[in-house]
């Protein structure tokens, strides 16, 4: 039996964490590296691989970059191999890489939403289906989906994003019932509203110092009373990585501040 630290225990694991260049996959990459994982990452662009080696290196991490397209089979199965190459087989793989565009669904492009429906949703596909053959053969794998609080909630200009991260979602379950007879694990991560680039124009501050209204909507819609923080997701990123959730698997995890537990406060 093995103790309570050595559950969350990495050591000699080689994970991908795919589109990690800042914010939510960067911390998530630290957090595994931390627990004594190898990483690897990649990014389509050569200039965001390089830059994000940079900051891998200032932070004390010994990094792998790929570049590397998610959505492309030939271009994930290369980058697959280039990982197994350098640092071994992947044990873990985080589907991190994604896009938003918020658009008002009656003039969204069939073009814009595909591009967020094949970077957010198709990528994990072509991702997994490129680690699971290693991981079966191996007896075991973990993978862990970057979801969203829209993968069960909608709202108004994230149509693509919604419809993308609710499908993850279905794909984390799926790969769940379909591979966890060869102790591989697939969960979700849900985040909430994370302070990261991303999210910083909702986040802004109005001409007369004011809170955009979004922030001052979110703020009082999360009984933590704050936006979260990329650090907030380390604990759950080791955990779903881990031994220690070994007998978890097709669970979404809402790191969320308590936003969707509540219903909010009756106005005054």
């Amino acid at each position: 039996m093995k103790n309570g630290t050595d559950l969350f225990s990495l050591e000699g694991k080689v994970a991908l964490v795919t589109g990690v260049c800042y914010g939510i996959g960067f911390a998530v990459a630290g957090a595994l590296a931390d627990a004594g994982a190898k990483i690897a990452f990649n990014s389509r662009h050569e200039d965001a691989v390089a830059r994000a080696a940079e900051d891998y290196a200032a932070a004390g991490i010994d990094a792998f970059g790929v570049v590397a397209d998610v959505t492309d089979e030939v271009d994930a199965n290369r980058l697959v191999g280039a990982v197994a190459e350098k640092l071994g087989e992947i044990d873990i793989l985080v589907n991190n890489a994604g896009i938003i565009k918020r658009i008002p669904m009656h003039e969204m492009s069939a073009d814009e939403f595909r591009e967020v429906v094949d970077i957010d949703l198709v990528g994990p596909f072509i991702m997994s289906k490129a680690v699971l053959p290693s991981m079966m053969r191996r007896g075991g794998g973990k993978i862990i989906n970057i979801c969203s609080m829209m993968s069960e909630f909608g709202r108004e200009t994230v149509s693509a994003y919604a419809s993308a991260k609710g499908g993850l979602k279905m794909l984390t379950r799926n790969i769940a019932s379909e591979y966890g007879e060869y102790n591989i694990q697939c969960n979700g991560i849900g985040p909430g509203y994370i302070a990261t680039p991303q999210t910083a124009p909702l986040r802004e501050r109005q001409p007369n110092g004011e809170r955009h209204p979004f922030d001052s909507f979110i703020v009082s819609k999360t009984p933590a009373g704050r936006w979260g923080t990329p650090d907030d997701l380390m604990g759950t990123a080791v955990f779903l990585a881990s031994p220690a959730s070994d007998f978890v698997n097709g669970q979404i995890l809402y790191v969320d501040g308590g936003i969707s537990a509540y219903i909010g406060k009756q106005p005054k």
